[in-house]
């Protein structure tokens, strides 16, 4: 299992009237710790386009629990819990600070810049193996 964590603090452009966050913007969000995540893990998003991969999203859910509100600071917690094949399953927890606020999934898979299916990049595999062997 792989587990990541980021910050954001809500801004007032991403709140309603009622300055309770509008629920797209959890979206943009679970990018942030997936992106984050695989960062750290030392793929980041950036070099594997620049390889000619690309991850998009397949699917995504997202379940609200609790209202987030403006200027509220709040972690999100990002976990791939199973080894990657061709598919990346990746949960999210979207957190101020203990109260759990949503959760989501999202799935994704590789493909090449004119959007065929590909195999994950060699590089992707190792350290999924190496991560996942422990």
């Amino acid at each position: 299992m792989i587990t990541s964590r980021s910050q954001v603090t809500v801004r007032y452009a991403e709140t309603d009237m009622m300055g309770i966050v509008y629920h797209a913007n959890f979206l943009p969000w679970f990018e942030i710790g997936r992106t984050t995540l695989l960062k750290e893990q030392g793929l980041p998003y950036r070099e594997l386009e620049a390889q000619g991969y690309r991850l998009p999203v397949l699917e995504i859910s997202a379940k609200y629990l609790r209202p987030a509100l403006y200027d509220d600071t709040l972690t999100i917690i990002t976990t791939i819990k199973e080894k990657p094949l061709l598919r990346i399953r990746i949960s999210y927890e979207v957190r101020r600070g203990h109260e759990l606020l949503a959760t989501g999934e999202s799935s994704h898979a590789f493909v090449d810049r004119e959007g065929k299916p590909v195999r994950p990049p060699p590089m992707f595999v190792t350290k999924m193996n190496s991560l996942f062997a422990r």
